[in-house]
């Protein structure tokens, strides 16, 4: 039986969920992989899917969509190829604009792909994606997900290590200030260290961490979260002195993680989810501080623990606690802000 929502009435932006279509990026040996399948449980998630999702109980009056390698330009330069992403997911926000659909405005901020080893070269890659944003277009995210045991990323083993430290990828970053866009980061635990010190090196620069840095129970990993902690924890604190970087508070649903509660049956319900991600979750909230994080779906690829209803009882759980002021940050204001959304 579906969970009683709780506090139904509270705003709340998902700055953080993807839309795809498998078939259209992926070779059948990259989507059929059973990793794969795990990490992204639906093989279409399109607007249909999410206005079922934010549909379901919780007041979500608009969302930040996040690049995931869908609906590419099948030709062209090949550094353009992502600025279609950007293009499908303008129309989405444009149909939702329309009204047609409630009051809902779904990929109100758009977090698109460009790669910055590119170098200066990423600058035209950028231009054309706010272009092609329609005044949605908020930044970008490259992935520097990184681990010698291969097994940790699956199919998602796609870059060398020390993207973020790599010069050409910083020369290709220092576009992003002045043209007033933020950078989602998403990397491993181990990797915390790398975004502090980009953090540092462009303190001007708007920077997100994604799913409060990866912790990771897969691999050689496995079983060893709770070792891991105290070293999470530092590296978490450390980058929480950087004022230009906020992070988001999810994504801890992930097979990268791998709690008790992936791929359970039955499904946990939002009291378990909240009990496992609890240390994270304050943590970051500690060292950041309200203002400076936010509450993210990550679906649907965190479909793997729950549906997304039970997600967002989740996180009320954890917010429990807070005042109204900070209940607030947490669950839109924050978001609002860092993505610049007129919502």
């Amino acid at each position: 039986m579906p969970e009683a929502i709780l506090d139904p009435e509270l705003p709340i932006i998902d700055p953080h969920h993807h839309l795809w279509d498998r078939r259209t990026y992926a070779t059948p040996t990259v989507t059929e992989h059973p990793f794969m399948t795990a990490i992204q449980p639906a093989p279409r998630y399109l607007l249909d899917e999410l206005i079922a999702d934010t549909g379901s109980g919780h007041n979500v009056i608009a969302t930040v969509f996040l690049e995931c390698g869908a609906f590419y330009k099948a030709d062209g330069p090949e550094a353009m190829r992502p600025v279609g992403e950007t293009e499908f997911v303008n129309g989405v926000a444009a149909m939702s604009a329309s009204g047609m659909y409630g009051d809902f405005r779904a990929c109100a901020g758009i977090v698109g792909k460009a790669d910055l080893l590119l170098g200066d070269g990423a600058k035209a890659v950028l231009e054309a994606h706010v272009r092609a944003g329609g005044g949605r277009f908020r930044g970008i995210r490259n992935s520097a997900s990184w681990d010698a045991d291969k097994d940790v990323l699956g199919p998602l083993n796609r870059v060398e290590q020390g993207l973020y430290l790599d010069r050409t990828f910083r020369e290709g970053f220092r576009h992003l200030g002045p043209m007033d866009l933020s950078f989602d980061a998403w990397l491993l635990e181990p990797q915390l260290p790398d975004l502090t010190d980009l953090a540092r090196a462009f303190p001007g620069t708007t920077i997100v961490l994604d799913h409060v840095g990866t912790p990771l129970g897969r691999g050689v990993y496995e079983g060893r979260l709770s070792e891991r902690f105290p070293v999470w924890r530092d590296s978490i604190r450390e980058l929480a002195k950087s004022e230009n970087v906020s992070v988001k508070l999810g994504g801890l649903a992930m097979a990268f993680c791998n709690f008790p509660s992936f791929l359970a049956e039955p499904r946990a319900p939002s009291q378990q989810l909240a009990d496992e991600w609890r240390p994270y979750i304050e943590t970051c909230i500690e060292a950041f501080g309200p203002d400076r994080c936010m509450f993210e779906s990550n679906f649907p690829v965190d479909m793997g623990a729950c549906d997304y209803a039970t997600l967002w009882n989740a996180f009320k759980r954890l917010a429990a606690g807070a005042s109204a002021d900070e209940k607030t940050a947490l669950f839109s204001g924050t978001a609002r802000r860092v993505y610049r959304l007129d919502v």
